[in-house]
């Protein structure tokens, strides 16, 4: 059974089209004039256990709203998906236990604390039991290198360092499918390498499923077959 299977989906947005002076300003208060986005538009596919596939497309081709959809954070206009054998915009409990979403541009650890601050609210948030708990993060920041820098505030680490963090937290509850939005945004050569060595590594181990959109050819071709 596919980890994603998606069909046929889309997602448009009504747009309000401000008019131009004062007397389309005026105009508008009474009269408001709408266009009709397509964000996604008819797309399906399948994504079996343990691969990872490269989501690629231009910007405003719709990969980070297809990513929304699927991890249940909007609702579709048409179509159909299921995530893991859930309709992800019913947002059940068991499903979002069981994913992970990374968006590269988005920051989900506090900017003044330290990463293990963070951590342990993420331990909270998944109520996982501490043995667990500590087993994982043990073997996560071994994995990316990072085991001295968990108790420096976030805001003083390198944007390497901080992905890798933001990766860190996003797998402590051993999730079975993790969806990247560009994981690898603005970082140099050395650190995408290293992010996309880890990525890899923890698929072979773990076998997750992951689900990557990326600007970064060299992501793709490192990552995904």
């Amino acid at each position: 059974m596919p980890i994603i299977e998606a069909s046929g989906l889309s997602k448009t947005y009504r747009v309000y089209q401000k008019q131009e002076g004062l007397f389309g300003a005026l105009r508008g208060l009474f009269h408001r004039e709408y266009k009709e986005v397509n964000a996604v538009e008819n797309v399906s596919f399948a994504i079996e256990p343990g691969e990872i596939v490269g989501f690629l497309g231009p910007n405003g081709a719709g990969k980070t709203t297809t990513l929304k959809m699927l991890s249940g954070l909007i609702y579709p206009t048409r179509g159909a998906a299921t995530v893991l054998g859930h309709v992800p915009w019913q947002r059940e409990d068991a499903f979002r236990r069981r994913f992970a979403l990374v968006m590269g541009q988005k920051n989900q650890l506090w900017w003044d604390l330290p990463a293990a601050d963070s951590f342990q609210l993420h331990r909270e948030i998944y109520s996982l039991p501490i043995e667990q708990f500590t087993r994982t993060l043990g073997e996560l920041t071994e994995l990316f290198g990072v085991k001295e820098l968990t108790r420096q505030p976030v805001r003083e680490l390198s944007l390497g360092e901080r992905m890798k963090m933001e990766l860190i937290a996003a797998l402590l509850h051993q999730p079975q499918l993790l969806l990247l939005d560009e994981p690898t945004i603005g970082l140099d050569v050395i650190a995408q390498v290293t992010i996309q060595k880890c990525l890899r590594e923890y698929n072979s181990v773990r076998g997750v499923t992951m689900l990557l959109t990326s600007h970064y050819m060299r992501d793709v071709e490192a990552l995904c077959k």
